[in-house]
């Protein structure tokens, strides 16, 4: 109980430094006194400061089991692994919400330190609209989310961690992801400050740049965490399900991957100062509404934390207050900053930059649309509706073709204007690309338009990026991630047209037949573990050259909750995934077996893993543009 009294002042202390940054900062952008701006980094430090100490606090709470905890008392369970305990402290609403503030304390105390060199209104007005958040957090984990709440008397045993989130991937996925999200508080007080100070400029779209790549980078290494998480944890037997907690990482995603090109536009030809600004604030906002979303409890997914309606509505005043503040400054400040004069070609890669960010937007709202839409109609009809994957396959397919070709030719493109001199080389780059799309062709089951048009432009883009590699003053970074996209919609493509699944209700002994293998039951056993139980699998898996693997499926059935979990067998080559599953369903002797061969499921995580280099390598290049 002390430790939790301990916290909870320290986090009250948290949100005390944070008035007084907001207030030294105030007076400093009146006053304009040298120990203001002192005083202000002294707070920043102790605002950071007490939310480690309460972290920290809560972090040995889990680890030794203390159960007047409610927040451990609800998520662990004194059997759970060490490493379990730690990660679980993040497997929580209350706990994840605390590793929030200390992103958003620590973002905000490193832009002050590293922010020197820049204008001193600018660097405090960021300050001033990034702590409206850092309060609005403080008092929503305070009031609503305590995560140190004491139980009295103090329960024997705690209620344990949901099993799906006992797993190495999610734990530190969450950490991850929220970078991600927390980067784009940055972003969103930066551009209000920009506006409000008149520094809507190229020297400021160089210095966010660093901080949208950041954003941009660990947002891409979170979803792919929970992707590979949901692949082998849940059971699906697949990467992405349009989940709608899915779909929440997935938008701010693309407004970054917007945002990202217009910048260094911006930066280069001092060009879409309303785009930049705009995209800077909705990314943030739409990082705030997936919070909504998934604290709310609205959504119906194995992904959210909570269901408490008070917590939803605060979150939701908060986000119209941000939207409101907002909407005044760019209405004031639009026409005095962000006006725009230059002329812009057709054929140049500012054009190419605004196409791009149109067909990211679409890509954006379609995401959007499918994933709210249910929500407002189930609120206004009480109808009960779920979007799925033919929802967005028909509206996001046909534009791919086009988003790829243009993908492909905008980086070859010049600043303000591209000559229209036919290059002979491009006659090669479609020879090629037929070539090799008619090979690929070749080898799949399926062999419709669509299909082949979708291969060309991906082949085409693959092509184009690899030969700019070898170009004089090429963008190494940005090939990297172009390389990356290229190769992850292809693996996609391969993966979505050639998996094969079977699905048969057998019993130990017996045997079914896949294509050219044959999988056979060969045994059970159990196994104990200090926190589950499992029933053990042996497959035997035969093709027709008789080659032989074996795959040992679970069913895992946890002490604390008593949950039953089904844990998949992989076996991953190069070029395909055997998938196989278990449940049992009759009498401990009747088994539920789930087959699956996934073509090419490990590229799909090696080209996201090159796009997320390529991002790295953004970060830390001192090339000064980005496209």
């Amino acid at each position: 109980m002390i430790l939790s009294n301990a916290g909870f002042l320290s986090l009250s202390l948290g949100l005390i430094s944070s008035f007084a940054v907001f207030l030294c900062t105030v007076l400093n952008i009146k006053k304009n006194l040298l120990n203001l701006e002192k005083k202000i980094y002294k707070f920043l430090t102790l605002q950071f400061f007490f939310v480690v100490i309460g972290f920290f606090i809560l972090l040995y709470t889990f680890i030794i089991s203390d159960f007047s905890n409610e927040t451990v008392y609800n998520n662990s369970h004194s059997t759970k692994p060490l490493f379990y305990k730690v990660t679980g402290l993040w497997g929580n609403h209350e706990g994840s919400l605390l590793l929030w503030l200390l992103v958003l304390t620590s973002f905000i105390l490193f832009f002050f330190f590293s922010s020197k060199d820049e204008p001193k209104n600018f660097r405090l007005y960021t300050v001033i609209f990034h702590q409206i958040i850092v309060i609005g957090f403080f008092i929503f984990v305070l009031k609503t989310s305590n995560p140190f709440d004491i139980i009295f008397p103090v329960p024997p045993e705690g209620l344990g961690l949901n099993p799906i989130l006992q797993d190495p991937a999610l734990a530190i996925h969450p950490p991850i992801l929220y970078v991600g999200y927390v980067g784009t508080s940055i972003i969103f007080a930066s551009a209000l400050s920009a506006m409000v100070t008149g520094y809507v400029n190229n020297l400021w779209a160089k210095n966010l740049k660093k901080w949208v790549l950041i954003s941009w980078t660990f947002l891409t290494g979170g979803i792919l965490l929970g992707s590979i998480w949901a692949y082998y944890e849940l059971g699906w037997g697949g990467f992405w399900f349009w989940d709608p907690v899915e779909n929440i990482s997935l938008i701010p995603w693309l407004s970054l991957t917007a945002l990202l090109h217009c910048i260094s536009t911006l930066e280069k030809r001092d060009l879409f100062k309303n785009w930049s600004i705009i995209l800077s604030i909705v990314t943030f906002m739409f990082s705030v509404t997936g919070t909504f979303l998934v604290r709310s409890g609205i959504l119906n997914s194995v992904h959210t934390f909570a269901n408490d309606p008070s917590r939803g509505i605060y979150i939701l005043i908060f986000l119209f207050v941000l939207i409101f503040i907002s909407f005044v400054i760019f209405l004031v400040f639009e026409n005095k900053n962000l006006e725009n004069k230059k002329e812009i070609f057709f054929l140049s890669k500012e054009t190419s930059v605004l196409i791009n960010n149109w067909f990211m937007i679409y890509f954006l709202s379609v995401v959007l649309i499918g994933t709210v839409y249910p929500i407002f109609l189930d609120v206004i009809t009480s109808e009960k509706i779920s979007v799925g994957p033919p929802f967005y396959n028909k509206l996001l397919i046909p534009f791919l073709v086009p988003f790829f070709l243009f993908m492909s030719v905008g980086p070859s493109m010049s600043w303000i204007k591209t000559n229209l001199k036919f290059k002979a080389n491009y006659i090669y780059y479609f020879l090629l690309t037929s070539f090799a799309t008619i090979i690929t062709i070749y080898f799949l089951t399926q062999k419709d338009f669509l299909l082949i048009i979708l291969i060309f432009s991906l082949v085409f883009l693959s092509i184009k990026t690899l030969t700019n590699f070898f170009k004089n003053n090429t963008n190494h970074a940005q090939n990297l991630s172009h390389l990356g996209f290229a190769m992850l919609m292809l693996s996609i493509l391969f993966n979505s047209v050639s998996s094969t699944e079977i699905i048969k209700n057998i019993k130990v002994g017996e045997s079914f037949i896949s294509k050219n293998e044959k999988i056979t039951f060969e045994e059970i056993k159990t196994n104990e573990k200090k926190n589950y139980s499992s029933i053990i699998g042996t497959f035997e898996v035969k093709n027709k050259n008789n080659k032989i693997i074996k795959l040992y499926p679970e069913i895992r059935v946890y002490n604390q909750p008593v949950i039953a979990t089904s844990e998949a067998a992989i076996k991953t080559t190069l070029f395909k995934d055997r998938f196989i599953t278990i449940n049992l369903i009759k009498d401990e002797q009747l088994f539920n077996v789930r087959y699956q061969n996934k073509p090419f499921m490990i590229w799909i995580w090696i080209s996201t893993l090159i796009i997320i280099f390529g991002g790295t390598f953004a970060i830390f290049s001192k090339k000064k543009n980005y496209l």
